[in-house]
């Protein structure tokens, strides 16, 4: 009895103590997701709507910086009671305010960091938008991305919103 004890609590030791499986990546695909962080910023750069949107799996995907508890509480109190801090305008409503834009805009990039599994990848950056040459708002953006027919392609964008002093 005590053999089979001792073997059961080697078998589940090793278990817990055992390295995790490692995610499947390559350098090609970290390669090819950095050249959609960089044709989506000189898409933007360019006003180019139709180039942003061929880097999305579908113009209805989750883009959205949902409000803060105060900025949602402020707008159910002011014009929505059903406001639940997400704006439903999404990329659409984003591709149409890049177009319409009279003054140069651009996104900056920084501390990037990719983490890929398989066909499955997370771009996380601080990120600033700048508009005529100012910083409009920053904060941290996060892109997840799917690998369909060799292509990488975003399929949500979330970002946090600060506006500068």
């Amino acid at each position: 009895m005590r053999w089979i004890s001792a073997v059961v609590w080697m078998l589940f030791a090793g278990a817990a103590f055992a390295a995790p499986a490692k995610p499947v990546t390559t350098p090609e695909d970290v390669a090819a997701i950095t050249a959609v962080t960089e044709q989506f910023q000189a898409a933007l750069k360019a006003k180019d709507v139709k180039a942003l949107s061929s880097l999305l799996l579908h113009s209805n995907i989750l883009w959205t910086s949902p409000a803060s508890d105060k900025q949602a509480a402020k707008m159910r109190a002011e014009t929505d009671v059903n406001f639940d801090g997400v704006n439903a305008g999404g990329y659409s409503g984003f591709a149409q305010f890049v177009k319409n834009s009279k003054l140069p805009i651009e996104e900056r990039f920084y501390n990037v960091k990719i983490t890929q599994d398989a066909d499955l990848a997370w771009v996380m950056f601080d990120y600033e938008f700048v508009g005529d040459g100012k910083v409009e708002n920053y904060g941290i953006e996060t892109w997840q991305m799917v690998k369909r027919g060799g292509q990488w392609k975003i399929f949500s964008v979330v970002w946090s919103t600060h506006f500068p002093d």
